[in-house]
């Protein structure tokens, strides 16, 4: 069966498929994208989604191409054009198509294409065993909330990690705090017990899962706090973990070549993978 994507209001052959040469995501990166998970035919916080979406959108002033009613109906029938139960959709709305220069047009019709792909089971060694982190500096722009398609110090930290044999690269800033992986939110427990992560602000993505997790560790009453933590905090803590919307939660258990507390996955990322287990069944079910 072929795959079949969603260009600008046509449903074509992958290969079919195109944008203009000049559209602004190709030439200035001037666009936002989403990607969302599916289960049993059914999205995975699929309002969080497209909350983030509708925001990232009005963070660069592009005008939403459509309602989100509408757009949840072609995404539907993305799927069902692909055949696909368990699997995840991709989402990129660029500004649109004009003449090469850096100011944009006031009024441009957007530029939507969605694409779906099969599912992709995490590796369960990486959920039963743990996951390797290393640390790279964080060189992105300072508005890392926006979900921009503009993500090339990511790719070269995804890569710098592949090639020392880790599964993510953990960002540091310039004061020597963790913000984020390339493609994961970053977490860790401190020998109180106490699960940290960086706040939602410009320096980091809020993730989605990210989202669900917080809500889970308050309604269970679990101690959270929203700070940003050192590296020399990260060395010290019992435990850490990562999160995404792919991913789900991957504990960590080495960074840099260092064991994070035994080096074994810890008790409260367990009962935390559980926790987000539960939500993913009752949600999707």
């Amino acid at each position: 069966m072929s795959r079949i994507a969603y260009v600008m209001g046509r449903y074509v052959v992958h290969r079919d498929g195109g944008v203009s040469i000049e559209d602004r995501g190709f030439q200035f990166a001037d666009g936002v994208y989403e990607v969302i998970a599916l289960t049993n035919g059914r999205f995975l916080d699929e309002a969080a989604h497209l909350e983030r979406l509708g925001r990232s959108l009005a963070e660069l002033r592009i005008v939403p191409p459509m309602s989100d009613r509408a757009l949840m109906q072609v995404m539907r029938e993305t799927m069902r054009r692909n055949g696909l139960k368990n699997g995840s959709i991709y989402i990129q709305i660029t500004r649109g198509s004009a003449p090469r220069e850096h100011g944009f047009p006031a009024s441009l019709p957007p530029t939507v294409v969605m694409t779906a792909k099969r599912g992709k089971p995490v590796d369960p060694r990486l959920l039963q065993d743990g996951a390797k982190v290393i640390l790279i500096p964080d060189i992105r722009w300072g508005r890392c909330d926006i979900k921009t398609v503009g993500l090339l110090p990511n790719t070269l930290g995804k890569q710098t990690a592949r090639e020392a044999g880790a599964f993510e690269a953990w960002q540091v800033d310039r004061d020597g705090f963790v913000t984020e992986g390339t493609s994961t939110n970053a977490w860790m427990v401190n020998a109180a017990g106490e699960i940290i992560t960086h706040p939602a602000n410009h320096r980091i993505l809020g993730g989605v899962t990210r989202g669900s997790i917080l809500a889970l560790l308050r309604r269970e009453g679990l101690p959270i706090s929203e700070r940003p933590f050192t590296v020399d905090d990260l060395r010290g803590a019992g435990e850490a973990f990562l999160t995404s919307t792919i991913s789900m939660v991957i504990p960590v258990v080495t960074v840099d070549g260092r064991a994070i507390g035994d080096g074994k996955p810890g008790p409260m990322t367990r009962r935390l993978q559980e926790l987000y287990n539960a939500h993913a069944k009752e949600t999707t079910a």
